[in-house]
């Protein structure tokens, strides 16, 4: 596809999907569902905003479980182990302390770009709502959110049939020891950049923003509306739960998905 044939954000009627607290399995169902819907195109193009039922860690589709999780730390807090379809890093999950939303659409929106560049464009938005909040905020390629003081937040893409689906986490106010003790990787990284300390490399919003979580995604919200155009109220449909209840008893919430790669 070209960039001739690219579409606007203001070519869609977008609606926004902000439901109760869901288990993290079936969250990485509802990704699922949502791109087969938007691609089928029974569901117009979507911004979800998440919460969280319990604590998790999310793993990159292409990521290796044992390399990633510490498993023993993970069951000693509770917090339960998934795998999402789209690449990219893992991420430390828990309920209240994490902004997590997904952006399903054509994949036109994204036409003729590279990775690096529909990453990018994808979270502009984003870009301009923590200006709002007064941080200076920008892209870290290939999928980073990061200010001066550390990263904020961390994104992951895939596409099928015509569709794309976009996600981000960001931390609003990380348990960083408690990250460390769980995430492999995250203890690598500190040591390769030779930072003792976690807070160093994440900087939470609410220590930046001293404002509540609700109120960060609200003001979130209004600026994709401003920006963006139209996000119509909308639920998940009964089919789209009903399906994506099923698939994360089927798939996501299986140990053979979890462990698909050792």
């Amino acid at each position: 596809m070209s960039a001739v044939d690219r579409s606007a954000w203001q070519d869609h009627a977008w609606h926004l999907v902000h439901a109760g607290p869901q288990a993290p399995a079936l969250h990485m169902a509802l990704d699922d569902v949502m791109l087969d819907e938007v691609a089928a195109g029974r569901r117009p193009p979507t911004l979800r905003v998440w919460e969280w039922a319990g604590p998790a860690v999310v793993m990159g589709r292409f990521q290796s479980l044992r390399n990633e999780v510490d498993a023993a730390a993970a069951a000693r807090h509770g917090i339960e182990v998934v795998r999402r379809i789209s690449g990219g890093g893992a991420m430390f999950i828990e309920p209240g302390n994490t902004i997590t939303y997904s952006i399903v659409a054509p994949v036109s929106l994204v036409g003729g770009m590279s990775f690096e560049q529909a990453y990018a464009f994808m979270d502009e938005w984003v870009i301009e709502a923590l200006a709002g909040l007064g941080i200076e905020a920008w892209y870290q390629p290939l999928n980073d959110i990061t200010s001066k003081a550390g990263k904020i937040a961390g994104a992951a893409q895939t596409r099928r049939r015509g569709a794309v689906l976009h996600h981000v986490t960001m931390a609003y106010d990380i348990d960083a020891a408690k990250m460390l003790e769980v995430l492999r990787v995250g203890r690598e990284k500190l040591s390769d950049k030779g930072t003792t300390s976690a807070a160093k490399r994440v900087d939470p919003l609410r220590s930046q923003t001293g404002l509540s979580r609700a109120a960060v995604i609200d003001h979130m919200v209004d600026t994709f509306r401003q920006r963006h155009g139209g996000l119509v109220r909308d639920v998940l449909h009964p089919d789209e739960l009903g399906r994506a209840e099923a698939l994360a008893t089927e798939r996501f919430s299986t140990a053979g998905w979890t462990a698909l790669l050792p």
